[in-house]
């Protein structure tokens, strides 16, 4: 017996239309190949950005639920929690700890069950620390070690960056990854804004309708977003795909992190994306105790923070760090968004004393901004150092190089997204050790100034391959 497969019609367009393409039952395909000028112009394009639209949804509801503890945790005193700082800091940085470590798994697992089912399969998954924190949080009796239980289990939501980055990359051909990767990762980067947006307004409009004064009603955080994982997973399940050519192995991810030039740009991550989900995290908490007056604003009955302000003009950024490094070069913008980095974080701590929250939440806004270009102009780089080594190395390179930069691509989004757990970590520490976070602060100047350092030796060198190839 044999399996039906069913060519895709081209558009007649009087043109050349490539490679056919050919869908098997469970919405595989076969024949996909983004570098073929004709497949993509009459039947790629429309197949990668339905992909696109459906991957940047789910990952956007990842991205919120992984955030959900960052917002909720300002809320829980008020609900009659009686938790520590040491104890709220460790409710905000575990989920980045625990997603961070997800993405490694995560980056093999699209080339194993294909990228449309796993992204079914992790979108459903977000139902089990949505439900859980709905859950804990409804009775301020909960002990801390099931409180912290349930909020490692938001790193699910961290874990999915991974797995769409690297599905994601398959679809686009190399001269549009950039923007492409970009897209999708501010797409999901929003979600951090957007649950530090919606989680304020959704828990003291809970209260409001339940009768409660100055209340929140905060199982409202965790139960608002199910009805929307649902339809992220029914849509991916009827509008995405599998590639059969999305194939990597472990020994294509071993080679990909013998490249010493992946723990290069691993580092330069942590310092992009590390300061941007370490922040978002902790932005809530560094306005509600630096500006308390600031924390929470009230817009008739309903309730807002301004934290959100800051994951959203990082995300917003992210495209432009992509499209940027596909003209200039990705090392170019990473050197110039750490030396920006670098000049904002001291201007917070120097300005500090003047005691203006809305000086402090601009530079803050450039500081989250810088961190989103160089997120999307080190995300560039990626595919660019791989083909440059793969082109020298083999005549296969290209094949080769494509895949271990898928691999790649995910490896060191898990790298870089620790700095989530280690920015809350370190803030911690400053603060219980000098009483503010002066210290900290410095310190992430001098790794920005390190940083800076490593991507201009490493990539812009006159007369280097990376620069001649302008990576």
């Amino acid at each position: 017996m044999t399996t039906r497969t069913d060519i895709l019609a081209p558009v007649a367009t009087g043109t050349a239309v490539g490679a056919p393409l050919r869908r098997r039952p469970g919405r595989w395909i076969d024949g996909y190949d983004p570098e073929d000028d004709a497949q993509w112009r009459t039947q790629g394009r429309a197949v990668a950005h339905r992909n696109l639209r459906w991957s940047i949804g789910a990952e956007f509801l990842g991205f919120v639920v992984w955030q959900l503890w960052a917002i909720t945790v300002v809320f829980l005193p008020q609900a009659g929690f009686a938790f520590s700082d040491s104890q709220l800091f460790w409710l905000i940085s575990l989920p980045a700890l625990v997603g961070a470590t997800l993405r490694i798994p995560y980056t093999f697992v699209v080339s194993a069950v294909g990228g449309r089912n796993w992204t079914i399969c992790s979108a459903l998954l977000l139902l089990v620390p949505t439900i859980g924190l709905g859950l804990v949080v409804s009775d301020p009796a909960t002990p801390f070690g099931v409180m912290l239980a349930v909020a490692a289990t938001a790193g699910f939501g961290g874990g999915n960056f991974a797995s769409s980055m690297a599905n994601i990359t398959y679809f686009f051909p190399a001269r549009e990854k950039g923007f492409a990767l970009g897209l999708n990762a501010a797409g999901g980067n929003l979600g951090a804004a957007v649950a530090q947006l919606v989680v304020p307004l959704v828990v003291t409009l809970g209260a409001i309708g339940a009768g409660l004064l100055g209340v929140p009603v905060l199982s409202l955080a965790g139960w608002f977003w199910v009805p929307l994982i649902l339809v992220a997973a029914v849509g991916a399940a009827r509008c995405m795909d599998n590639l059969s050519g999305a194939k990597g192995d472990l020994a294509g991810s071993l080679s990909a992190i013998r490249e010493p030039h992946f723990w290069v740009v691993a580092l330069l991550y942590i310092g992009t994306f590390g300061s941007f989900i370490g922040f978002s995290g902790v932005f809530p908490k560094l306005i509600k105790d630096t500006f308390p007056e600031f924390s929470t604003i009230h817009i008739g009955a309903a309730v807002i923070g301004l934290s959100f302000l800051g994951p959203l003009v990082g995300s917003l950024s992210r495209p432009s760090g992509g499209r940027l490094a596909d003209r200039w070069g990705g090392a170019r913008i990473t050197v110039a968004a750490f030396g920006a980095m670098a000049l904002l974080a001291a201007a917070v701590v120097l300005t500090l004393p003047l005691g203006s929250f809305w000086l402090f939440l601009a530079l803050f806004g450039a500081l989250f901004v810088a961190s989103g270009i160089g997120n999307g102009a080190t995300y560039r780089m990626l595919p660019m150092i791989y083909r440059v080594r793969g082109d020298r190395t083999t005549p296969k390179g290209v094949v080769g190089s494509a895949r271990r930069a898928s691999a790649a691509l995910g490896l060191v989004s898990a790298v870089g997204a620790y700095g989530g757990f280690f920015i809350p970590q370190v803030l911690a520490a400053a603060k219980r050790s000098g009483g503010d976070y002066t210290a900290a602060f410095w310190g992430f100047v001098g790794f920005y100034l390190v940083a800076m350092a490593v991507a201009g030796i490493a990539y812009l060198r006159p007369g280097s391959e990376m620069a001649r190839a302008r990576v």
